[in-house]
């Protein structure tokens, strides 16, 4: 079976892997460079953030993917020779207006999690700055270090016969008698049984010219990178707008704003400003760190955060993965794994009528 994956992030490299690994020929087509867009962007934290406040879809999928995540960091570890620093570091929540809700939401979806003193927030993070509380504590939180995830899906991919051609904007979708049978790009026509579109935000752009297409818009986020001695700080935080994210290496991310900007990818004064603040006012020690970088990406917001996943109901052969909002990476092998399910007419791993468009 040939099939073209349109879009080279984290969601259309697992779903291409998934059905590379199931025997299809796979082709991915990326208008940039595979991975350089939000999957490289954000923070890789494998859980929604406060995510008893997300639908119950968004929580299965992440809920899946993170059982399996482990287990697929080190599988692309030996596949790809990348690393993806998968770290199980915790979660401290530090708004705990929520917490019957938290309680409740952990005990139905199977979760751990603690409600900590100011005391025993110290402890768990001796970093926090002074004006942290109590706090919500999810110990079984993991995170990747997603452009590494991103460099090791590719490598894998690869291993597996797949092909990805970069720099290769698709322009236009060939349909034949109600059914997609390839894409036009600046390269020329390729032909396929299936279509995948894993476009991130630019998926909505892509299927514009459809009768019935996802609501799928970009939502710019703006990050901060700093550079210090690794064991500063050890824990996941969040703050009420804000997080931290610390690297094995010692580097920290602070992020994020949420900007309605259409596509511009530009940076802003301002965001820095605010994101610096939260920065020192959570972690004082940051101070101290050099600032490295600073950066923007294009999430693709979707009216409640839960993605599309599945076939184009009005165009056979056609497949959205896309629409993932600020949780792509936690979601990322479920959706994957659930799209080939729909592709390869296999039980699916989940209900796919949430996911419908």
């Amino acid at each position: 079976m040939q099939i073209l994956v349109i879009g080279g992030g984290i969601i259309g490299l697992l779903t291409a892997l998934e059905l590379a690994a199931a025997g299809a020929q796979v082709r991915i087509l990326e208008m940039g460079a595979v991975g350089r867009a939000s999957s490289w962007a954000g923070g890789g934290i494998l859980s929604p953030l406060y995510p008893w406040r997300y639908p119950d879809p968004v929580n299965a999928l992440a809920r899946w993917s993170q059982g399996v995540y482990a287990d697929l960091a080190a599988r692309l570890c030996a596949e790809g020779g990348v690393d993806p620093e998968w770290t199980q570091s915790g979660m401290l929540m530090l708004d705990t207006s929520e917490r019957a809700l938290a309680q409740a939401w952990a005990g139905r979806f199977g979760y751990r999690l603690e409600v900590l003193t100011r005391d025993e927030v110290r402890r768990c993070e001796p970093a926090l700055g002074p004006a942290a509380g109590g706090a919500l504590w999810m110990p079984e939180v993991a995170q990747v270090r997603n452009p590494r995830l991103v460099q090791a899906a590719r490598h894998a991919l690869l291993g597996h016969g797949a092909v990805i051609e970069e720099a290769c904007e698709v322009t236009e979708l060939r349909v034949h008698e109600g059914r997609v049978a390839g894409v036009r790009t600046a390269r020329g026509k390729f032909v396929a049984e299936a279509v995948v579109v894993a476009a991130g935000a630019w998926s909505g752009l892509l299927l514009a010219g459809l009768g019935l297409r996802p609501d799928i818009r970009p939502v710019r986020g703006q990050m901060l990178l700093f550079k210090g001695p690794p064991g500063v700080l050890s824990r996941i935080i969040l703050g009420a707008r804000h997080y931290v994210i610390p690297r094995r290496d010692g580097r920290v991310l602070v992020g994020s704003t949420m900007e309605e900007v259409g596509f511009d990818t530009g940076t802003t004064a301002a965001a820095r400003e605010v994101l610096l603040e939260a920065a020192f006012r959570l972690v004082p020690a940051l101070r101290d760190f050099a600032l490295e970088r600073h950066w923007a990406g294009l999430r693709p917001g979707s009216p409640s955060g839960i993605p599309y996943i599945g076939e184009h109901p009005q165009l056979a052969g056609l497949f959205i993965n896309s629409g993932h909002f600020r949780n792509g990476v936690v979601m990322a092998p479920a959706s994957a794994r659930l799209l080939a399910d729909r592709v390869l007419g296999r039980p699916p791993i989940l209900d796919p009528l949430p996911y419908a468009l």
